[in-house]
């Protein structure tokens, strides 16, 4: 077998000037025009944050917070995606009504009571993500009422595995709509009205 020989890449000294860091998001930028996929968030480039099912709703947020997402995937003992829990589910009044129903105190919930199971999230398939536009991801993340949806993809053995997210404040930043409110109504609103204009 033969050995490849790698040659090193030039490099040179940065001098004689300033240099810059490049923002992200000015590389970015989208309109409604845009493929689907230039806002949709790859997981086979950035991996998934994941939390166990039977962590407690305080670190759950923990972990949001650390990671700087609004979403985390929950998973069983298999590290199998059980469901999903965004910030919304987490922040907001599900967990007071879930304590209430089962007559348990708010410290005693898991990400698992209040997650979204599998069973019950809507997702969209990279094949139909591949043929679309910015402007059919805002109406479908619109049309559902929730920030994210998930993007799915059949593997050649028959497995269907979770192959991308995509997320309202991603598109809204990527379109340059500064928000002001993580609210599902109110993200739609905002890019609404900054298209109109």
């Amino acid at each position: 077998m033969e050995r490849l020989h790698y040659q090193p890449i030039k490099q040179f000294r940065v001098s004689g000037g300033s240099c810059e860091v490049i923002d992200a998001w000015s590389l970015a930028r989208v309109t409604l025009a845009s493929p689907a996929i230039e806002v949709m968030t790859d997981l086979r480039r950035i991996p998934a944050a994941t939390i166990d099912q039977d962590v407690s709703l305080a670190e759950t947020n923990h972990s949001m917070i650390l990671r700087g997402v609004r979403l985390l995937f929950v998973t069983d003992a298999n590290k199998r995606v059980a469901g999903i829990v965004t910030a919304n589910d987490l922040l907001g009044e599900k967990p007071a009504q879930v304590a209430r129903a089962r007559m348990m105190r708010h410290e005693e919930l898991t990400a698992r009571d209040i997650m979204v199971p599998t069973d019950e999230m809507d997702a969209v398939s990279l094949v139909d993500v591949l043929r679309a536009e910015v402007g059919h991801v805002v109406a479908t993340l619109k049309a559902c009422g929730r920030q994210h949806a998930l993007v799915v993809e059949d593997g050649p053995d028959g497995v269907r595995a979770v192959r991308g997210i995509f997320s309202a404040s991603q598109i809204a930043r990527q379109m340059g709509i500064p928000l002001q409110t993580a609210e599902v109504a109110r993200t739609f609103a905002e890019i609404e009205a900054a298209i109109a204009n």
